[in-house]
């Protein structure tokens, strides 16, 4: 009863935002760099940080620090989604949400190298996670074949949360999803959206992994990470600006140049990750070299296609 109550609340919010994005004006309007082509209202993925507030609302404010800082990343994101920010104050905000989570991680414990890499790890992979944001249905179904294997982890394997605060992101990926995952989006989740639930996924698996002291975790993130790191490799070899926007990702090729439906994509996407995970979980013992293996899987796949495919984006880029 719980969770149905706290789905149609979110459900409720979110029609509620689409009201106030409608009145001012809240849009994302198509460019030469989109995946879509009808204008359409952004920031509804800012469901996800009510779907964290009404955890920590309802668990006598369990995880505060980490609230406190996805509140600045959710503040400044979604600022940014009405009118752009300047990079250094985004920046400032994001260094200070790590660091609140962090101090909730009780990482200021460990040697301060380890705090570098862990910053240096943190920040790349939400930036990975918001510019994986580009067509209907990803985010969102990728979310959600993320947070149902924490959700499992957390039963099955390995108790790493709560896992009321799971199940309650989860019922707002699910409002998401209703309006987002399908032909003719009603909304786009927005760098709000992107930004806020990466800093949630990542807040989880940080947790598995300090818990654990494995690493290998981070295969619960390896198609994104695959996908994101070889991109900007890919854009370097090409002496591109990897700052400024672009539609080179894997996952545009095949929804842009080979016309490939958008919810097919995600759904490509979504079916990898949840192989990969399902493999992970049952060889863990393997664990550092299962992740190896994937990521060169991975990797090898994403070559053949772009050896395969790229060109089209070239002829495409020079109409």
């Amino acid at each position: 009863m719980y969770y149905l109550i706290v789905l149609v609340l979110l459900f409720v919010a979110e029609l509620f935002y689409f009201r106030i994005a409608d009145k001012y004006n809240i849009i994302d309007k198509p460019n030469e760099r989109s995946s879509h082509t009808k204008v359409t209202l952004r920031g509804g993925g800012i469901i996800f940080y009510f779907g964290a507030l009404a955890y920590f609302l309802t668990s006598g404010f369990e995880y505060s620090w980490f609230i406190l800082a996805l509140t600045l990343v959710t503040f400044i994101s979604f600022i940014d989604d009405i009118k752009s920010t300047r990079q250094i104050t985004r920046l400032l905000f994001h260094f200070s949400a790590i660091a609140l989570m962090f101090y909730q991680w009780g990482l200021f414990s460990l040697s301060w190298w380890w705090i570098i890499i862990a910053l240096i790890a943190c920040t790349g992979i939400i930036n990975a996670y918001n510019f994986m944001d580009g067509i209907n249905g990803i985010t969102g179904g990728y979310s959600l074949v993320i947070l149902v294997a924490l959700a499992y982890i957390n039963e099955e394997t390995i108790s790493f949360v709560a896992e009321d605060f799971i199940y309650t992101v989860l019922c707002s990926i699910l409002v998401f999803c209703f309006f987002n995952f399908r032909k003719r989006a009603k909304c786009f989740a927005g760098d709000v959206g992107s930004l806020s639930i990466a800093f949630i996924i990542l807040f989880l698996i940080g947790k598995l992994i300090i818990r654990t002291g494995d690493f290998s975790w981070i295969v619960l993130l390896s198609v994104y990470g695959v996908d994101s790191v070889l991109t900007i490799i890919h854009r370097v070899m090409l002496h591109e600006n990897i700052g400024l926007p672009h539609r080179k990702h894997l996952y545009q090729l095949m929804a842009n140049e080979l016309k490939i439906p958008h919810v097919v994509v995600s759904s490509i996407y979504m079916a990898v990750q949840a192989i990969v995970i399902i493999g992970y979980i049952y060889y863990q013992e393997y664990g550092l070299a299962y992740l190896i293996g994937c990521v060169l899987i991975l990797g090898l796949i994403y070559i053949l296609f772009m050896k395969r495919y790229f060109y089209l984006h070239k002829i495409a880029a020079d109409l």
